[in-house]
């Protein structure tokens, strides 16, 4: 499954942004999104996803539950 950031949790402080190791985080107007086809989960990278490490609000950045598992290629 990607992680999604929850848009109601978000402050647009942009932490998140420059730490996904597969440039699947974007900004639009002054939000933060993922892109899930890119999400990997950080699997096989870090030991927890770097988005949720680094976002200061808890619970923004969470599994999106209509996506499948990544699993490594």
């Amino acid at each position: 499954m990607a992680y999604k950031i929850d848009d109601s949790f978000c402050t647009g402080c942009s932490a998140c942004e420059p730490e996904c190791p597969n440039q699947a985080i974007y900004e639009k107007s002054g939000m933060f999104y993922i892109k899930p086809e890119k999400c990997t989960e950080c699997i096989g990278s870090f030991d927890e996803p770097q988005c949720v490490s680094v976002c200061p609000v808890d619970d923004t950045c969470i599994i999106d539950k209509s996506y499948p598992r990544y699993v490594a290629a």
